[in-house]
């Protein structure tokens, strides 16, 4: 089993450790990919996986032609489709989930992901695909609350598509400048940081609020 030290050691060269299994498996790397994003998108219970991070370290080993530049519609395929799997899940479990009997899903985690329905509406879906681990709960909570499926899928394509381009574009034209090469590491924990930083906020801000309205 890997410890957790291995784990950060690769989320933090995740460009070198993708390189190296590109060479060493082909084509058993794009679906490892494929399920990685997946699998972030599409079960609540695994939030943690490298989502960003991945895309973008794999937009950079296309502009070195070690991953193909086609790779980005299988990203785009993967989180469309996680996001639909989570959506179903979540309206299968949604009264479980509403009267607090599902206890390997963090409350927390839900209550803020509502938090930005009732601010944002549908367009949730699209605004937190940029937003490590609420991004896993945006669809689970579209599920729970019986969002119009038309409606969901309309703006889980938008940001599918918007959120993997984006990432993997980046990672392409960017990844292979001498700096981001040279800091391949703080890169990655910056982008987590700033996707991290609206739901932080949002975090800080909800709990002034309640202790404003308590006092």
């Amino acid at each position: 089993m890997p410890t957790i030290q291995t784990l950060i050691e690769i989320f933090l060269h995740i460009d070198k450790h993708l390189g190296n299994f590109m060479h060493a498996y082909g084509t058993v790397a794009y679906v490892l990919m494929f399920l990685i994003i997946f699998c972030e998108t599409g079960l609540v219970v695994t939030p943690f996986l490298p989502g960003d991070s991945l895309i973008f370290a794999a937009g950079a080993l296309a502009a070195k032609s070690i991953v193909a530049p086609a790779a980005v519609i299988m990203f785009c395929a993967a989180a469309i489709l996680g996001n639909m799997c989570n959506y179903q899940i979540g309206r299968a479990l949604g009264h479980r989930v509403e009267n607090g009997h599902i206890r390997f899903i963090k409350k927390e985690y839900i209550e803020r992901t509502q938090a930005f329905f009732q601010k944002y509406g549908a367009v949730t879906i699209i605004i937190t695909r940029f937003m490590p681990i609420i991004r896993t709960f945006a669809p689970f909570v579209a599920g729970v609350g019986e969002m119009r499926y038309r409606k969901f899928l309309l703006y889980n394509t938008i940001g599918g598509i918007v959120w993997a381009s984006f990432f993997f574009g980046i990672g392409y034209f960017f990844g292979n400048l001498p700096f981001f090469r040279d800091h391949f590491s703080m890169v990655v924990v910056l982008i987590v940081v700033v996707s991290l930083l609206p739901a932080v906020i949002g975090f800080i801000k909800a709990k002034f609020g309640k202790a404003k309205k308590a006092a």
